[in-house]
């Protein structure tokens, strides 16, 4: 998943980075590379405690939904990338049968986005589920 991130800087302090998508989802770091690696560290560990808890992990939206709130005024955005195959516990192999061209589909979408095919389905449904369960609420 891409997550959206905006990022401050202060004169004299580290860059913060808040995670807009995912309320209470903050980091930083002495440098911009650092700050975005311990970003998606932070997502990593929000999403996993999102999962124990039986939560669905929340779609990111576009910036431009984020760009009007006050609260991001003067950030700069950034995009970090989370493989959420690795959360909550091992993975196991299964096979699925897909129609040729569906196939082909998810293979050309992971692959534009430089994500893996397991990843991409696994978005795609928890994507899937999270929606339906916000529906149900």
């Amino acid at each position: 998943m891409h997550y959206p991130v905006v990022i401050h800087k202060d004169t004299e302090s580290d860059y913060g980075v808040t995670v807009p998508d995912l309320p209470g989802c903050f980091s930083a770091g002495e440098t911009l590379d650092e700050a975005l690696q311990e970003a998606i560290e932070a997502i990593e560990c929000h999403l996993e405690g999102l999962l124990a808890d039986g939560e669905p992990i929340p779609t990111p939206k576009p910036v431009e939904l984020h760009q009007s709130n006050p609260d991001y005024a003067g950030g700069i955005w950034a995009f970090v990338t989370v493989d959420v195959t690795k959360l909550s516990g091992k993975t196991r192999r299964i096979n699925i049968t897909l129609p040729e061209r569906v196939l082909h589909l998810v293979n050309k979408y992971a692959s534009e986005r430089g994500e893996s095919r397991s990843g991409l389905i696994t978005q795609a449904v928890l994507e899937y589920i999270g929606s339906r369960e916000t529906l149900a609420r």
